[in-house]
Parts: structure tokens; C-alpha cells; sequence
């Protein structure tokens, strides 16, 4: 469904279809300048919903943020050109569909980093304080001062799942708090004082908290299952502001019915928005946040204004840093 169409003051270059309510100001009205006329459609459509919309607005360009770009959405308009994230989590492009039509897809990679790790790192503080488990009992009228006994910091190993942007700002973070920081990445390079574990298991097993920071593939998905989660600590919690498809939610649920780990904070969930009835929200110790660890006034800015100058560029045949584009298989919708 289309929300709302805006339009350049002169003649309209062409279209761009935005899969968001807004975006912010700055870059709707660099792309408005431009001379591109925009079409918001309703970020909760269905494929076959958004595909309906693509077709009418016929647009060049998609500035890709919720909604899931399928096959159908791309073939919807024979004039779409490029495909950009308004992020960096393309798991809801198919991008073996746009590879056929030879339709590139770019993302603002790191736009959101800092705001994701402050996230995470909120989560990771929650967990290690109890602070979900302590509020639940002051408010029934408990008072658990007696027995409770909390963990410091820098006795408080981070194990980090993944090494981006997004966790390296959350282990600069960490060791601020002097907490210290463990690593699981296969594909990262070695870097000067950061603790490397070869074997995810052993970094299951070993961490405090477990904070996930890999994208969503087809060798990720539900790279958290019931056998990993049983490795974990029974005073551990898991922290996950990556995508949801990498934590297995129904063997989490188990685990934290069971008592088996401690708690977790989750930010994304496989099918968004979960809904009322989605049984991991009937969990004990379960912090969640609705896919917002990125959404600050400045990440906001940030990454709708590289998407836009990434829209103009690819459109206009200038070149653009090939570290924001992706390739065909780092995962699929």
C-alpha cells in the first residue's frame, strides 16, 4: 500500500519507492533536489502488497528498510535499476532474483553501528545486573536484597558471535567497563589484543554473555540452537541485536523455561512483527526491543542519506565504494 507520494518542484527524474513510513528529512529532501519523485509504501506489506505498489510507482531505485523484496517485487517494474538498504541486513532482498534481473544491491555498511552497540551493550548490562529478575520481584511486592549477589563488570567475560563494525564499537565498549571480551570469527583477521576462539562451541561454553553479531545466511541460520545453548553457562545470558533467523527461538524458549541459561535480550525476531501470541515472548528472564537497536536521530540521518547518495550515484553511473555492495551470496530473503 502506498503511503504517501512526494514530488520534486520541477520535472520528476523518475521514481524511487521507499519500503518506510519516512525517512529523515535531510535525505528525502536531497533526493527531492534531485529531481526524483518519492513513494513511501506501508513498511508492513505483504510482499504481493508491496509488489502492487512497486508496480504503480514504477520506480528506479528501492530504498529497501522492513518488508521483504522477493522475486515478485523485483519483476514488478521493468524500470528498477538498483536496490539499496536503508541499513546493513539485506536477509529480506532475494538476492539470487536481483542477480538474474543484473540489479545491484548496496547497503550503508557501519551507518548504525555505534547506536547498535549501545543497544547490545544496554542488553548486556541488563543481563549481567539481573535487572529483569529484580524489577519482576520489587514489583510483586518481593524484596530480594538478602539474597541477591550481583557480578562486576571485569568479572564478566563478553563472548562477541561475529567481529563487524557493530562489535567491534560493542568491545571498545566493554573495555572501557574493563570487561573483558572474547571473539568468535572465522572470517575476521587477527587484531592486536583481541582474544580470537577458533571453535564457537568453546566460546559458548566459556562467556558470561553471549552477544550475537553475524549476518543472517544460509551457514548462519539458527547458529544458536538447542545443542549450543546447552554448552552455555546456567548463570549466561544471550544478547542478540543481529537478525533472528540465528538464534533457534523455540529451543531459546527451552532454555529459558528449563533454567538452563539465565536470561536473554533479543532485538529481532524471525517473522516481524512476532505478534502478541509468538510463544518465545511467554519466556522467563526475556528482555526484547522491536528491531530498534539502530534507530537513533543520527543513525537515522546517517543511513537514509547514504542510501540516497547511493541511489543518485548508481542511477547518475558514478562509481561507489564496493564495500557497500553485496554480493549474491551473503544470504537470501
Amino acid at each position: 500500500m502506498i503511503l504517501d507520494t512526494r514530488r520534486p518542484a520541477g520535472p520528476s527524474r523518475g521514481a524511487i519507492a521507499i519500503t518506510r513510513r519516512r525517512i529523515a528529512e535531510p535525505a528525502a529532501d536531497f533526493l527531492l533536489a534531485e529531481g526524483y519523485t518519492l513513494g513511501y509504501i506501508d513498511p508492513l506489506s505483504t510482499p504481493a502488497q508491496i509488489a502492487r505498489a512497486v508496480a504503480e510507482i514504477g520506480p528506479q531505485a528501492i530504498m529497501v528498510s522492513q518488508g521483504r523484496i522477493t522475486a515478485e517485487v523485483i519483476a514488478a517494474t521493468p524500470a528498477l535499476r538498483v536496490l539499496v538498504k536503508h541499513g546493513s541486513g539485506v536477509d529480506n532482498i532475494d538476492l539470487a532474483a536481483a542477480e538474474a534481473r543484473g540489479i545491484p544491491v548496496f547497503r550503508t555498511v557501519a551507518a548504525n553501528a555505534r547506536p547498535v552497540a549501545e543497544h547490545a551493550l544496554a542488553m548486556v548490562t541488563a543481563l549481567c545486573k539481573q535487572l529483569p529478575g529484580l524489577d519482576g520481584k520489587v514489583k510483586r511486592g518481593d524484596w530480594p536484597k538478602a539474597e541477591f549477589l550481583g557480578r562486576d563488570y571485569a568479572d564478566t567475560l563478553l563472548g562477541l558471535i561475529g567481529f563487524g563494525a557493530i562489535a567491534r564499537e560493542l568491545a571498545a565498549l566493554a573495555e572501557a567497563l574493563s570487561m573483558p571480551v572474547a571473539v568468535h570469527d572465522p572470517f575476521a583477521a587477527p587484531v592486536r589484543g583481541v582474544r580470537f576462539v577458533a571453535d564457537l562451541d568453546d566460546l559458548m561454553a566459556e562467556a558470561d554473555i553471549v552477544s550475537v553479531h553475524c549476518p543472517l545466511t544460509v551457514g548462519t541460520r539458527h547458529l544458536i540452537d538447542a545443542r549450543r545453548l546447552a554448552l552455555m553457562q546456567p548463570h549466561a545470558g544471550l544478547v542478540n541485536t543481529a537478525r533472528g533467523g540465528v538464534v533457534d527461538e523455540a529451543a531459546l524458549l527451552e532454555a529459558l523455561r528449563q533454567g538452563r541459561i539465565a536470561g536473554a535480550a533479543i532485538d529481532s525476531f524471525s517473522t516481524e512483527p512476532p505478534g502478541r501470541a509468538h510463544p518465545l515472548l511467554s519466556a522467563p528472564n526475556l528482555i526484547v526491543s522491536p528491531h530498534v537497536a539502530g534507530v537513533t536521530r543520527r543513525a537515522e540521518e546517517r543511513m537514509a542519506m547514504g542510501a540516497a547518495r547511493h541511489i543518485v550515484d548508481h542511477l547518475a553511473g558514478r562509481t561507489i565504494d564496493s564495500s557497500s555492495l553485496v554480493g549474491p551470496d551473503a544470504l537470501s530473503a
